[in-house]
C-alpha cells in the first residue's frame, strides 16, 4: 500500500464530470495491425515493469487521510485494452474525433486509472494506440519513461515473453485505512518539517524559497486583475482535439538564426496560434498578453524511475500582440531568461511541499474549490515533453508519430502539449467541445507561425552573409567602444 503524495491528490480531487484528469496520446504505426491477442499478451508481460497499472485507488473514509494505491485483487486487462476502429475513409479527421470521445470520458475509478484503445481501419493499412493514464498516476516526464518501457526500441517481436505470475497484496480494510490515517496526520508534518529545513532552507535573505513562493502569490495575484478574453469561462463535459506538426530541423534553423532556445521557439509558434484565434474571433489583441502555464520537472536524478508527479511551473505571458516573428521570439526569450532567473518555478514547488500541512480532507476541499474558481489569471496551459529521439516499436510495428492529450480544467477552454520524437514535434491541442468550435484555427496558426519564423531566420542568415564583417583600420586596432567593436557585438548576436 502506498500513501498518494499531496499533489497527486490534487490531480484527483479536482476531477468531475466536466474535469476528466487524465492525459493521453494517440500513437499511430505502421501496419499490418497485429492480432488483438498479441498486443494484449505483449502489455501484459511489461506489467511488472509498472506495478501501478495493477493498483487502484482507495480513500480512507471521512476524508481523514490521503488516498492509497492497492493491489486490485480482481484486475483484468482485458478490461484495460479495447479494441475499435475508425469510419471509412480512416483518414486524420476520424482518427481526431474518435480521440476527442475517448479523451472526454473519466475513468473508472473502481479500477487501475488508465485504458489502452488499439484502432484500426486507418489510411495507408496503419493502425493506432489512443492511451489514456489519470495524472494522480504520472506526470509528462516519467509518462515519457512509462511510454518507453511499454514500447519497444528494436522491430523484434517479443511475443515469446510469457506473462509473469502475480499475486495481489491483501487489500486493507476501512478501519485500517482510517486507523493508518490518523497515524499520518500526526507524522506527516514533521516529516514536511524537514523537507523545509532541508530543502526551502529557511533564512532571512530576500532570496529564500519562502519569499520567492510570497513573490509568486502577489504576481498572481496582480495577473487576475487582468481582463479576460475569450480563453477563459465555463466548459462542459465534452472535448475537441487537434494537432499540429514542425520539425526539430526547423527550430535548429530558428535558433540559428534569430537565437533562443527549444522551448522559446515552441512557444513563439503557439504565440501565434493563439494570436491567429483571437484575431479570428475579433478580439482586439493589442498590449494583451496570454497567461499560460509552464510545468517544469523538478524530479531530481535519485528520482528517475519512480512515477509520482514532480511538477511545478513557470507563468509567462505569450506576446499575441506582437505581429513580427522574430521581435515575438525575442520578447518570449527575454521573458523566459527572467522567470528562470527568479526560480519561480522551485517557488512553486515550496508552494506544494507547504500544501502538505493542510489536513487531507481541507486539502481535497481546497483544490476541487480552485478547481470551480474562475481561473481568469491565466489562460492556457502549455506543456513540452521530450521524447525518444529513436524509432520505437510494438509488436514489430514502427511508430509513424505520437500526439500528447493534456486536460482542460476550471475554466481553461485550451490546452497544448508538445511531444517530440524521431526529429520531429507534435502539438496536441485539447479545447471544449462547446466553445472552441474554431480549434483548427490555433492548429493552422501554429504550423504558419513556425513557417514565419523559419523564413525570418533565413532571412537573418542571408543578411548576416551578405553584410562583412567589419575589419579595424590597417596598422591600428579598434577601441574598446568604437563604432567597428559596436558591429562586431551586434553581429554576434544576431
Amino acid at each position: 500500500m502506498d500513501v498518494m503524495s499531496v499533489q497527486d491528490a490534487a490531480f484527483l480531487h479536482i476531477e468531475n464530470g466536466n474535469n476528466p484528469m487524465h492525459i493521453g496520446s494517440v500513437a499511430v504505426l505502421e501496419g499490418p495491425a497485429p492480432a488483438y491477442g498479441d498486443l494484449v499478451r505483449l502489455i501484459a508481460s511489461k506489467l511488472p515493469l509498472v506495478p501501478r497499472y495493477r493498483q487502484k485507488v482507495r480513500f480512507a473514509p471521512g476524508g481523514i487521510g490521503r488516498p492509497v494505491w492497492v493491489d486490485d485483487p480482481h484486475f483484468q486487462i482485458l478490461y484495460h485494452i479495447r479494441h475499435t476502429a475508425v469510419p471509412p475513409p480512416g483518414g486524420r479527421d476520424e482518427l481526431r474525433n474518435l480521440a476527442g470521445r475517448v479523451f472526454a470520458q473519466t475513468l473508472d475509478r473502481g479500477k487501475p486509472l488508465w485504458e489502452l484503445w488499439m484502432v484500426e481501419g486507418l489510411d495507408d493499412g496503419r493502425w493506432a494506440v489512443i492511451s489514456k493514464v489519470h495524472h494522480c498516476m504520472v506526470d509528462g516526464v516519467s509518462a515519457t519513461d512509462l511510454m518507453t518501457v511499454m514500447f519497444d526500441a528494436t522491430d523484434g517481436q517479443t511475443l515469446e515473453a510469457q506473462p509473469v505470475e502475480w499475486a495481489p497484496e491483501p487489500e486493507p480494510g476501512t478501519f485500517s485505512l482510517a486507523a493508518q490515517g490518523v497515524v499520518r496526520a500526526v507524522t506527516d508534518p514533521l516529516g514536511r518539517l524537514r523537507d523545509l529545513s532541508g530543502g526551502l532552507r529557511i533564512t532571512t535573505g530576500p532570496r529564500t524559497r519562502l519569499a520567492e513562493g510570497a513573490a509568486l502569490l502577489r504576481s498572481l495575484a496582480e495577473w487576475s486583475r487582468r481582463s479576460a478574453t475569450s480563453l477563459n469561462g465555463p466548459i462542459g463535459p465534452h472535448r475537441r482535439w487537434s494537432w499540429a506538426e514542425a520539425g526539430l530541423d526547423d527550430v535548429k534553423t530558428v535558433r540559428q538564426g534569430l537565437g533562443g532556445t527549444v522551448n522559446d521557439v515552441v512557444l513563439a509558434a503557439i504565440t501565434a496560434g493563439f494570436r491567429s484565434l483571437l484575431l479570428h474571433r475579433g478580439e482586439d489583441v493589442s498590449n494583451r498578453v496570454v497567461r499560460t502555464l509552464v510545468p517544469v520537472s523538478v524530479r531530481a536524478d535519485s528520482e528517475r524511475g519512480t512515477y509520482n508527479n514532480r511538477v511545478s511551473g513557470i507563468f509567462p505571458g505569450l506576446p499575441v500582440s506582437i505581429a513580427d516573428p522574430a521581435d515575438r521570439l525575442n520578447a518570449i526569450s527575454a521573458q523566459l531568461s527572467m522567470l528562470k532567473g527568479s526560480k519561480q518555478a522551485v517557488a512553486g514547488d515550496a508552494l506544494v511541499k507547504l500544501a502538505g500541512f493542510a489536513p487531507p480532507m481541507l486539502l481535497s476541499i481546497g483544490a476541487r474549490l480552485a478547481a470551480r474558481t474562475p481561473q481568469r489569471a491565466l489562460q492556457t496551459v502549455t506543456t513540452n515533453v521530450p521524447g525518444p529521439q529513436y524509432p520505437l516499436y510494438v509488436v514489430g510495428r514502427r511508430m509513424v508519430y505520437s500526439y500528447p492529450y493534456v486536460p482542460i480544467m476550471g475554466s481553461v477552454r485550451v490546452s497544448i502539449a508538445i511531444f517530440s520524437y524521431c526529429g520531429r514535434l507534435f502539438f496536441g491541442i485539447t479545447g471544449d467541445y462547446d466553445t472552441v468550435t474554431d480549434i483548427d484555427v490555433v492548429r493552422d496558426g501554429i504550423e504558419e507561425g513556425m513557417r514565419e519564423l523559419v523564413a525570418a531566420a533565413g532571412g537573418a542568415k542571408q543578411e548576416a552573409v551578405r553584410k562583412p564583417a567589419a575589419r579595424p583600420p590597417r596598422r591600428s586596432r579598434p577601441r574598446a567602444g568604437s563604432p567597428n567593436g559596436q558591429a562586431a557585438v551586434r553581429s554576434g548576436k544576431r
